[in-house]
């Protein structure tokens, strides 16, 4: 099998240790890996399939001879440097928002759309949704295809690891300080995040709606290439340090019974259907941690409206929601367009 030269821009954050794991643990066709940051992580080692790597400074020159680019160092970094990386030959698949809304840049979920990844000769930049978009639309794109979906009504409930390494420490402290009756002050967030909820992700919006909230509706949007399709979202931060969790109520275009849906989903790739009420069993943050499967339980019909369908969707957001996402794209681009 060919191999090819990749690099890890931003390595030392959350979501490119991820990606370093994924590669070794599904033997992806790594010749040399390439391990970049910003200056101050110049010289740490990170391990790769047993041996350590120094971190190297990432600058527009550090792509020549690199097939693969997977990008998480933050979007204004990204802006900078990925054009850099592809006018180098080098394919970026990129985490950030940087590129997802241009349209000349395909947005994809291999379980969704994975025939978009051609599009990525236009500029050779494939862009990464957002975490909540992944894991909504690998558990609605075979509801939609089997009847379509008129409209969907999400609200999440995201963990801190979204927001960085800075917001796990933050709950942590936070959560230990409460517990000790110690004074807490706020930083990462604008309020307390341990023992409670915020609802706002990003930046808030003239309408009232987040930068977070619109992402997953222009990307549902984009990826199903339907701009009819109702969306509105609720993004929430909770005190949970991975995996996020999602309640979708949908209205579909054909009737669907929820027996219906469950089979459709148990036959979907990346899911994983948890749906035994009776016995206590429901999809769950802490049990989506490490695993890259998608989620799907407490399927049932929504009696208020005659095509409704209510779902809870659970994943682990570093994971499926970021490294691994960029990971499978990578797979089938060397397998259909790159070997």
């Amino acid at each position: 099998m060919k191999k090819f030269n990749v690099a890890v821009v931003g390595a030392t954050g959350a979501v490119g240790n991820e990606m370093i794991k994924i590669l070794e643990e599904r033997d992806f066709p790594v010749d040399r890996i390439l391990l970049l940051a910003s200056e101050r992580s110049r010289g740490k080692e990170l391990i790769f399939r047993g041996v350590p790597h120094p971190v190297e400074t990432l600058t527009e020159g550090s792509f020549d001879g690199i097939d693969i680019g997977l990008f998480s160092p933050g979007g204004s970094i990204s802006k900078r440097f990925a054009p850099a990386a592809a006018g180098t030959g080098c394919v970026v698949i990129d985490n950030t928002s940087a590129f997802r809304m241009e349209p000349d840049v395909p947005l994809v979920v291999p379980e969704v759309n994975p025939e978009d990844i051609a599009q990525y000769t236009n500029r050779n930049i494939i862009a990464n949704p957002n975490c909540s978009t992944i894991q909504m639309l690998v558990a609605l794109k075979p509801i939609y295809d089997a009847v379509g979906i008129e409209r969907i009504v999400v609200s999440t409930y995201q963990a801190v690891s979204g927001t960085g390494k800075e917001a796990v420490v933050e709950l942590e402290d936070q959560s230990r300080a409460i517990l000790e009756g110690k004074e807490v002050k706020p930083a990462v967030y604008p309020h307390v995040i341990a023992f409670n909820c915020l609802p706002h992700i990003d930046d808030f919006l003239d309408s009232g709606y987040t930068k977070e909230e619109m992402k997953m509706v222009n990307e549902t949007r984009k990826m199903l290439h339907d701009p009819s399709i109702g969306v509105t979202a609720t993004a929430v931060r909770v005190p949970v340090f991975y995996g996020h969790s999602e309640s979708i109520n949908i209205e579909t275009k054909k009737k669907i019974t929820a027996g219906e849906v469950r089979k459709l989903l148990e036959n979907a790739p990346g899911i994983k259907v948890v749906d035994e009420p009776a016995k206590f069993e429901y999809p769950l943050a802490i049990e989506a941690v490490g695993k890259n499967e998608t989620f799907v339980g407490r399927i049932r019909e929504d009696e208020s409206i005659d095509r409704g369908i209510n779902l809870w969707v659970v994943s682990d957001n570093t994971r499926k929601g970021a490294a691994l996402n960029a990971v499978q794209i990578a797979e089938i681009l060397v397998e259909r367009y790159l070997s």
